[in-house]
């Protein structure tokens, strides 16, 4: 199994740190946030990562390399301009191959997720072993959380039957899933479309699982909440000697 971890915003609530940095190049707790999805994927075993990039993306290739140094191989989907999160997808389906793949947003910090979680979660053969048909099965798995304070609408209704654009109350996406590549068949390389759209489109068809993750996850936008973040580690302990 491969994975993506989108890397390609400007990152522009964070600025002026990602005027000289790129958002994913960002430290929390001493390591960059991209540098904690490449670890946890290839701890589960999934080494075969794309990372797509524009704003400042030559600095994210320079730090990166070519992944050895985690005991991964990464390769690069170079945007000049930013395609948004459905479009940049698209753009990198050549190097993502014929399989279901996940797809991280570089810039939330989820230090504990498990991606050993998402390798079977787009099985093509339900619990009694027989195929599903293609017009029924799950496009896509998507993992939402509790709303966070600045988007307490959420995004679906979560069922037995998948989410939907329906119904009460809605949880958050939380910008971690896994996809079939037909997923973005309609969209042309080079255009310009938000993930949230398509996944939108596929919940009205019936066709999109998901799960509640409920361990730690920060979607991180701001240089207050970055600071926020890493203050545990740069105060002093109240025990410790002076």
């Amino acid at each position: 199994m491969k994975a993506m971890l989108l890397a390609a915003g400007r990152g522009e609530r964070m600025r002026p740190l990602t005027d000289a940095c790129p958002k994913p190049l960002l430290k929390v707790r001493g390591r960059p946030l991209i540098v904690w999805h490449i670890l946890n994927l290839v701890k589960a075993g999934i080494t075969e990562i794309v990372i797509n990039h524009a704003h400042l993306g030559q600095m994210i290739e320079d730090a990166l390399g070519d992944g050895s140094q985690f005991g991964a191989r990464l390769q690069y989907s170079p945007e000049t301009v930013a395609l948004e999160t459905g479009g940049g997808i698209a753009n990198a389906l050549h190097l993502l191959g014929d399989e279901p793949f996940i797809v991280v947003s570089a810039d939330i910090y989820i230090p504990h997720f498990n991606f050993e979680e998402c390798k079977n979660t787009l099985e093509d053969k339900d619990m009694w072993g027989n195929p599903h048909p293609a017009d029924k099965r799950d496009i896509a798995w998507v993992y939402m959380v509790k709303n966070p304070p600045y988007h307490l609408e959420g995004d679906f209704a979560m069922s037995l039957m998948g989410l939907s654009n329906q119904g009460e109350p809605k949880l958050t996406f939380g910008n971690i899933g896994v996809y079939r590549p037909e997923m973005f068949a309609s969209v042309t390389p080079g255009e310009h479309m938000r993930l949230g759209t398509l996944l939108r489109q596929y919940a009205d068809r019936g066709q999109l699982g998901g799960e509640l993750y409920s361990g730690m996850w920060y979607n991180i936008g701001t240089p207050e909440q970055l600071a926020e973040l890493n203050a545990p580690l740069a105060a002093p302990q109240k025990n410790s000697p002076n």
